[in-house]
């Protein structure tokens, strides 16, 4: 069983509206659609080298990112990265592009188990940096590769934290009039912040603590 005789221009043709990217080598894009399971059947390239680039790709793209978008440390920065670079989060952006529905393999759905998802994701970008260059990469990560406020602002306020001492940040969060309002504390210092939800203010208070932290290089 697969789910693709060799690729017409249909598919590939949708595959290119899903990514947001017109590739000009459609080879390459049919490689980096097509699974191991596939190439071992019926003989062909498959995406694996593609996917080795692609994760190199996407460590220096992330980590650009954070470096310009926040002052935090090393140990704050490494530890966000990895969220950005995860399995899961990258089966989540896979998801989100819809890239399996293209991918060609032999074997049925048991053959496309654990990281396919996220290995085939980072097999796309990679085509597309060889095909496009960095720019049309960059593109790509920001259309599909999302985390929200809560997961970044808390989640680096944590790691921020647990470098200095081996504690966590408090939240404490109230409702009143027009949402919440969250102080959070850590090292001896506080913030507040306010938001429709409890997430939102609990982000807004991590941001401003963390903004105090490192304008003060606490």
């Amino acid at each position: 069983m697969s789910n693709f005789k060799p690729f017409g221009e249909d598919v590939l043709s949708g595959a290119m509206r899903a990514i947001g990217y017109s590739f000009r080598d459609r080879e390459l894009l049919a490689v980096c659609l097509t699974h191991k399971s596939w190439s071992n059947a019926y003989g062909g390239e498959d995406n694996e080298r593609l996917e080795f680039l692609g994760d190199a790709v996407l460590e220096l793209i992330v980590t650009e990112e954070l470096f310009r978008g926040t002052r935090a440390d090393e140990g704050a920065l490494t530890g966000l990265r990895q969220q950005f670079v995860s399995q899961s989060a990258l089966e989540a952006a896979c998801e989100r592009a819809g890239l399996k529905r293209f991918m060609r393999y032999s074997g049925g759905e048991s053959n496309i188990g654990g990281k396919t998802a996220s290995n085939l994701f980072e097999a796309v970008l990679g085509g597309i940096y060889l095909d496009g260059g960095m720019e049309p990469a960059r593109e790509f990560l920001g259309r599909f590769l999302t985390f929200t406020e809560t997961e970044n602002y808390k989640s680096l306020l944590q790691e921020y934290v647990q470098e200095r001492a081996r504690t966590t940040p408090v939240y404490l969060s109230s409702e009143g009039e027009g949402g919440y309002v969250c102080t959070v504390s850590a090292l001896g210092r506080e913030a507040s912040g306010r938001g429709a939800s409890k997430k939102a203010a609990e982000t807004e208070a991590a941001k401003a603590l963390l903004a105090i932290f490192t304008e003060n290089k606490a």
